[in-house]
C-alpha cells in the first residue's frame, strides 16, 4: 500500500503543475480553449473543416473576442476565464483522424 502513495502524490503534483501552467499561459484569461491556440498547419486546417458547424462557430467567436480584448489590452473578468477543468480538447479526435489518414496515405504512396 505504501508504494502507491508516492505515485498518487506525484500525480497530484503533476496535475497541480499543469493547472499552474495553464493559467500562466494566459490564453484562458481571453476566454480561449487550448485547441483554439494550436498552430494551423495542414493537419489542423483539415481537422477544422470536419468540426460540426456549432463547434466551429463557437471557436470563431472565442478567437474574435480574444483578438478584440488583446487589441484593447484587456482581459475578461475572472469569472469568465476558461477554467482548466472545463477546457476539453474538442479538436483532438478530428486531428487524430486526419493524421491517421495522412500517415496511411503516405504509407500507401510508398508502395
Amino acid at each position: 500500500m505504501a508504494a502507491r502513495a508516492p505515485v498518487s502524490a506525484s500525480s497530484r503534483l503533476l496535475e497541480g503543475f499543469r493547472k499552474w501552467y495553464y493559467n500562466a499561459a494566459g490564453f484562458n484569461q481571453l476566454g480561449l480553449m487550448r485547441d483554439d491556440t494550436l498552430y494551423e498547419d495542414d493537419d489542423v486546417k483539415a481537422a477544422l473543416k470536419r468540426l460540426p458547424e456549432k463547434m466551429y462557430n463557437e471557436r470563431l467567436f472565442r478567437i474574435k473576442r480574444a483578438l478584440d480584448l488583446s487589441m484593447k489590452h484587456q482581459i475578461l473578468p475572472k469569472d469568465q476565464w476558461m477554467k482548466y477543468e472545463e477546457d476539453h480538447k474538442y479538436l483532438e479526435p478530428y486531428l487524430k483522424e486526419v493524421i491517421r489518414e495522412r500517415l496511411e496515405r503516405e504509407e500507401w504512396d510508398k508502395k
